[in-house]
């Protein structure tokens, strides 16, 4: 049912701020002026723009206001809920409502980086207590993990996810949580979450899944089973390369523990760095259509290179998981992985369009070699049994026209 308000002006002015608080309330949208429609299953690309953004109650402001301030006058609230902004910050919480809208389910913390965010589920194990890790992980995931190990005593170990039975036979009764990258940084593994999420939930282990490279937007952990995940919101979230962050979306159970320790540790992130994620996520879908889209014509133009070795990319029928991708993925992502059969300093130092950098997920390309920059601390033993040679390079695509980006590429591939 649509409602419109009419009458006098007085009377419009009364309704509208009632209106506005109902839909606070109950998620209702506004859609042309004093015009509500009934709670709706709205879609991706609506829930960025709109979810838990109403306009602002007093001013009309179409763009929630950014609150810098630290400290919040207890008198002039009519709720009280504010007081010292490492606690609560109502930009951050707008960022967090939205995030929670978009995965679909759970609810959400933002931190400081997205390295921040995984020590916080860190955080909640106990001396002792072990976790098996996805085997080819993010260099500084890795880092976090020998941290955690030498500081707090934890144990982990790091399996083949990807392999069901591997895994299975890798956990015992100290086993509390399983540490997922799908696709993983930088080999592109896809692992099956809902079955990995099946098998920890017989035995009382928690999952967490590092959902960067894919967003809420290709793969909604959440509802595949996992109770905790990760992201590094500095990456497609926000997708600019202009903030650093990270989020956790949780199970409600464990929401209270990690705020609680959240306030005390202080990893929050800034105000202003909330704002442009958030602004960040307006676009998420609309640009992860376009990467995607990029990356599978580029896969497409290296594998038929003579100069390109094995490449990995879930979008191409050779990968190992090209099924379970495609089932599991919305669309096959924009991060691609390959072997390159000539010479990586000119290909990484002589591209126009491409930035040899290191991060991903912005709407600029970057190309890299993870064993000299993002996984260059890793022992040598173990690149060389996950296959990280010098020679590996991962492009990240942007949202450039693709004819351009293939132009760049192909003087170093023919």
């Amino acid at each position: 049912m649509i409602t419109w308000i009419r009458g006098k002006k007085e009377r419009n002015k009364y309704f509208l701020g009632f209106l506005i608080d109902y839909m606070v309330k109950t998620h209702l949208y506004v859609f042309g002026i004093f015009k509500i429609l009934e709670p709706v299953k709205l879609e991706f690309n609506t829930k960025c723009v709109h979810y838990q953004q109403p306009p602002d109650s007093e001013s009309g402001s179409v763009i929630p206001p950014l609150s810098l301030s630290t400290t919040f006058d207890q008198s002039a609230q009519s709720e009280l809920k504010y007081f010292y902004g490492r606690g609560e910050n109502p930009t951050r919480e707008q960022l967090e409502h939205c995030l929670a809208g978009i995965e679909g389910s759970g609810k959400a913390l933002t931190y400081s980086s997205g390295q921040a965010a995984a020590n916080a589920v860190l955080d909640l194990l106990k001396p002792g207590d072990e976790f098996i890790s996805s085997d080819d992980v993010y260099g500084g995931t890795l880092g976090l993990f020998d941290l955690a190990k030498s500081s707090r005593k934890l144990i982990y170990q790091q399996v083949d996810t990807s392999n069901y039975d591997e895994l299975e036979a890798s956990i015992n009764s100290q086993t509390k949580l399983i540490w997922i990258e799908s696709p993983t940084n930088p080999m592109l593994k896809v692992t099956d979450i809902q079955r990995v999420c099946d098998l920890a939930s017989r035995h009382g282990i928690k999952v967490l899944v590092d959902n960067t490279f894919c967003t809420p937007y290709l793969q909604t952990c959440m509802d595949l089973g996992a109770d905790f995940v990760l992201y590094s919101t500095s990456k497609f979230i926000s997708g600019h390369g202009d903030a650093i962050g990270g989020a956790l979306v949780c199970k409600d159970e464990y929401f209270n523990t990690l705020f609680s320790n959240r306030t005390v540790t202080g990893a929050i992130p800034s105000p202003f760095d909330c704002y442009i994620i958030h602004r960040g996520i307006k676009t998420l879908g609309l640009r992860l259509d376009k990467q995607c889209e990029n990356a599978k014509l580029i896969a497409e133009f290296l594998k038929q290179s003579n100069k390109v070795g094995k490449i990995y990319y879930p979008g191409l029928d050779c990968h190992p998981q090209y099924e379970l991708a495609s089932r599991q993925m919305r669309k096959s992502g924009a991060l691609i992985s390959f072997e390159y059969h000539g010479n990586v300093e000119k290909l990484l130092h002589g591209l126009s369009l491409f930035h040899c950098a290191v991060s991903l997920g912005t709407v600029f390309s970057l190309i890299e070699c993870p064993a000299l920059m993002t996984h260059r601390n890793i022992p040598r033993s173990l690149k060389v049994k996950l296959g990280l040679n010098d020679n590996l390079i991962r492009l990240a695509i942007g949202i450039e026209d693709p004819d351009d980006l293939i132009q760049d590429l192909t003087p170093f591939f023919s």
